[in-house]
C-alpha cells in the first residue's frame, strides 16, 4: 500500500504572514484553483532514438494519484472543521446536562396525554379492518407511482418533477437532484398517508380525535429530511461550500442557545441584541401619567392640532407587551390612531412575579379595567371613553363590559375587539392544552415557579401550534445551515415573553376553555354572574382568516355572542398578528365586511365584500362616529396626573 510522504508540502505561505484568527469563529484555508499542467511540447522533448509510441495517458487524473497540496488543505480544513462542530455540540450537551442534572425529573413522561388517544385511534383502526387494508393498499400504490416514475427518470427520460409549495423544500436541489426528489416524495406520501389515517377514524371523541391528530402532525414534521444534515441538500452545499465552517456556526449558535435556555434548547428566532425597547421599537412618543402595582397608564403625544373628544384606551393581552402595536414607526398602530386624530391611552400591564401569584380576574377588572379607566378619563378630562381590548384582554373586556351593564356603568361608549374570544365552543388547537390532565401539569409547573407561569411555557406552546414556522425553519437555519437569526422586530417582541399569575391563569384556562362560562352566562367575576346579551354598546370585532390562536369561527360566534349590541365584524386576511398589526401604507393582505351577521361565518362570508388592503381605515371611520366632537389636542404633560416618565415606561422592560 502506498505511504504518504513523511514531509508535507510548503504551506501556500508562512505562519506569520496569515491574518490574525477570529476567537470563537472556523477558519479555513482559501487556496487557488488548481491549474492544468502544460504538456511538453515537441521542441522541449529530449533528444534520443525514437521507440515505439508509448499509449497515450488518459486526459483525467489516475485513480490512485495522490490530491495535490490545495486539495489535501482543503480535505485537512474540512476534517478540522467537522471535528470542531462535534467536539462543540457535545461539549454544549454535556453542559446541558449538568446544568439539569440537579432538577426535578419531569412532571410527566407524557405530558400532552397523547398516549391515550393514541391508543383509542389504534383501537377504531382495528374494529375497522377494512379500512386498515384499503389504507395500506393506497400507500403501496402511492409508492408504485412514485418508483415508476423515479425509474423512468433514472433511464433518462425527460420527467418534470412533482411540484410541491412547501416552503421547508423549496431549494431547486429538492426537485432537480433525483435522490433527493424520490427522498421528499417518500416522505410527502408517507406524512400525508400517515395524518390522513389518523383524520379517518371514526366513533372517538372528537377531541381525543383532534389531540392524536395534532400529535401524529408533530411527529410527522418533525421527520422531515429537511431537519437533517445528511438528507437536506441546502446544508450540506453550505457545509461543502464553506469547508465545513456553516456546520461549525451552527452547532456555536446551538451551544449558545442552549446556554440561554440554562440548560434546555431555547431556539433563537431573531437578533435579540439589534432590539432594545425604547430605542428602535417601542418608540412612540408620550408619558407615562400614571403607574400603580398592576399596570402603568401611557398617554401618547398627538400627532395633530385637534382630537376626538372621546379617547381611546386600549387594554393588550397580558400574555405578551404591548410594543406589538407600537414595533416601528411605519407599523405602529399607536402612532397611526394619534394621526387619525385620536387621544389614545395604553395600558401596559406589569410583567407578574410571584408576588401576583394570587391575583385573578376580579383583580385585573378593579385594579386593572376599572382603574385604568379612571384613569384616563381623569387625565383627558371626559366622561366618557371607548376601548380596545385585544386577544385575551378582549376576553376580559367583555366581561367587564357585562359587569358594567349589569352596575348600569356607561362610562364606555363603544368597544373594539381585535382577535377576541368569548365563545371558546371552537377555540382551536388550544383546547387540546386545557384537558384535566394538561391542567394538572401546568398548575404543578406553576407552582415549582412559585406561583407564575414562566413566559417560555407559553411561547413554547404556541410555538407548537406551527411547528414548521416556529420551530424546524429555525432549527435548519441556525444549526444546519449555521446562519445567524433574522433581525426582525415581530420575532423579537414574540419572543419577549411575559409571566402569568397562577390564579388569574388556571382560572382563565378552566373557565373559558374549559366551560365556556362567559358564552354561557356562567362566568362570576366581581361579585356578578355576568351575561353578555346586557351589553347594548356598539361593538366592533376584528377577527382573521388565518389565525390559529383565535380562529376566525370562534370569533364570529363571539360576536354573536352579544346579541342585544350593534355589532360591526371585519374579516381580515393573515393570522393572529399579521392581520392585526397591518397598516394601509403596506398595502398588504384584504379585508372583508359585511353589515350582517347571520347564523354562520360560511353565510357571512358568502354575502361579504372583500376590499383591498387593511381594515385599519374602516375601523378608524367607524371609530370617529363614535368619539363626539373635536377638541383642541390633549397634551400628556399638562393633564391633571403628573408625567411619571417617557414612554414606553419602566414595566415594559421588565424581562422574564
Amino acid at each position: 500500500m502506498a505511504k504518504r510522504p513523511s514531509t508535507p508540502p510548503p504551506a501556500p505561505e508562512s505562519a506569520a504572514q496569515r491574518p490574525p484568527r477570529k476567537a470563537g469563529r472556523p477558519t479555513s484555508a482559501k487556496p487557488p484553483r488548481p491549474r492544468a499542467a502544460k504538456a511538453a511540447t515537441a521542441e522541449e522533448a529530449p533528444a534520443g532514438p525514437r521507440s515505439a509510441p508509448a499509449p497515450e495517458a488518459p486526459a483525467e487524473a489516475a485513480p490512485f494519484a495522490f490530491p495535490g497540496a490545495d486539495q489535501r488543505q482543503m480535505i485537512e480544513t474540512l476534517s478540522l472543521n467537522l471535528a470542531r462542530a462535534a467536539m462543540t455540540a457535545q461539549a454544549a450537551i454535556a453542559e446541558a446536562a449538568l446544568s439539569q442534572a440537579d432538577r426535578p425529573a419531569a412532571l410527566s413522561p407524557d405530558p400532552f396525554n397523547v398516549g391515550p388517544a393514541m391508543t383509542q385511534v389504534m383501537s377504531g383502526l382495528a374494529a375497522r379492518p377494512d379500512k386498515l387494508f384499503a389504507a395500506q393498499a393506497d400507500l403501496f400504490n402511492r409508492y408504485m407511482d412514485l418508483w415508476a416514475t423515479t425509474t423512468r427518470r433514472a433511464a433518462g427520460e425527460e420527467t418534470p418533477a412533482a411540484p410541491s409549495n412547501d416552503k421547508r423544500f423549496k431549494d431547486p436541489a429538492w426537485s432537480e437532484n433525483p435522490m433527493f426528489d424520490v427522498m421528499r416524495q417518500s416522505y410527502l406520501v408517507t406524512a400525508d398517508w400517515m395524518n390522513g389515517l389518523v383524520s379517518s377514524v371514526e366513533d372517538i371523541d372528537p377531541r381525543t380525535k383532534r389531540r392524536a391528530e395534532f400529535f401524529t402532525k408533530l411527529l410527522t414534521d418533525a421527520f422531515s429530511p429537511s431537519n437533517f444534515l445528511a438528507s437536506n441538500p441546502a446544508a450540506l452545499k453550505a457545509l461543502a461550500e464553506s469547508n465545513g465552517e456553516s456546520l461549525v456556526k451552527g452547532m456555536q449558535n446551538f451551544a449558545a442557545d442552549l446556554e440561554r435556555g440554562a440548560g434546555k434548547l431555547k431556539i433563537s428566532q431573531a437578533d435579540y441584541g439589534h432590539f432594545v425597547v425604547g430605542e428602535n421599537v417601542a418608540t412612540a412618543p408620550g408619558r407615562v401619567v400614571w403607574r400603580d402595582e398592576l399596570f402603568e397608564l401611557i398617554q401618547y403625544d398627538p400627532a395633530t392640532e385637534k382630537q376626538r373628544e372621546i379617547p381611546l384606551l386600549i387594554f393588550p393581552p397580558w400574555i405578551n407587551k404591548f410594543y406589538i402595536l407600537d414595533l416601528q414607526p411605519a407599523n405602529s398602530m399607536i402612532r397611526w390612531l394619534s394621526s387619525q386624530r385620536f387621544t389614545v391611552f395604553v395600558c401596559s400591564w406589569v410583567n407578574p412575579d410571584v408576588d401576583k401569584a394570587g391575583y385573578g380576574f376580579d383583580d385585573y377588572l378593579e385594579k386593572g379595567i376599572y382603574r385604568a379607566i379612571a384613569k384616563a378619563l381623569e387625565q383627558s378630562k371626559a366622561d366618557h371613553i371607548n376601548t380596545v381590548g385585544y386577544c385575551i384582554g378582549g376576553t376580559l373586556m367583555g366581561a367587564a363590559l357585562a359587569h358594567m351593564a349589569a352596575k348600569k356603568d356607561d362610562r364606555v361608549t363603544a368597544n373594539t375587539f381585535f382577535a377576541a374570544q368569548h365563545d371558546f365552543a371552537e377555540a382551536g388547537d388550544l383546547l387540546l392544552f386545557t384537558d384535566d390532565h394538561w391542567l394538572n401539569e401546568i398548575e404543578q409547573q406553576m407552582d415549582a415557579a412559585g406561583g407564575v407561569l414562566p413566559g417560555a411555557a407559553m411561547a413554547e406552546t404556541f410555538n407548537a401550534l406551527r411547528a414548521n414556522d416556529l420551530i424546524w425553519s429555525f432549527f435548519v437555519s441556525n444549526y444546519l445551515m449555521g446562519k445567524d437569526p433574522p433581525a426582525f422586530d415581530l420575532l423579537f417582541w414574540n419572543a419577549d415573553q411575559t409571566r402569568m399569575p397562577k390564579k388569574l391563569h388556571m382560572d382563565y384556562l378552566r373557565s373559558m376553555y374549559g366551560k365556556n362560562a362567559l358564552a354561557k352566562g356562567e362566568f362570576e367575576i366581581g361579585g356578578v354572574r355576568v351575561d353578555l346579551s346586557k351589553v347594548k354598546i356598539p361593538l366592533y370585532f376584528q377577527a382573521s382568516r388565518e389565525d390559529h390562536i383565535a380562529p376566525m369561527n370562534s370569533v364570529y360566534r363571539s360576536a354573536r355572542a352579544f346579541p342585544n349590541a350593534d355589532v360591526t365584524l371585519t374579516l381580515a386576511g393573515s393570522g393572529h398578528i399579521a392581520g392585526v398589526v397591518n397598516p394601509p401604507s403596506a398595502h398588504k393582505y384584504q379585508h372583508w365586511i359585511n353589515p350582517a351577521l347571520p347564523a354562520t361565518l360560511g353565510e357571512w362570508q358568502a354575502q361579504a365584500e372583500e376590499r383591498p388592503g387593511s381594515w385599519w381605515n374602516h375601523w378608524a371611520d367607524w371609530l370617529h362616529a363614535r368619539s363626539g366632537d373635536w377638541i383642541p389636542a390633549r397634551d400628556p404633560q399638562k393633564g391633571p396626573l403628573p408625567p411619571i416618565e417617557r414612554a414606553p415606561g419602566s414595566y415594559v422592560k421588565v424581562k422574564s
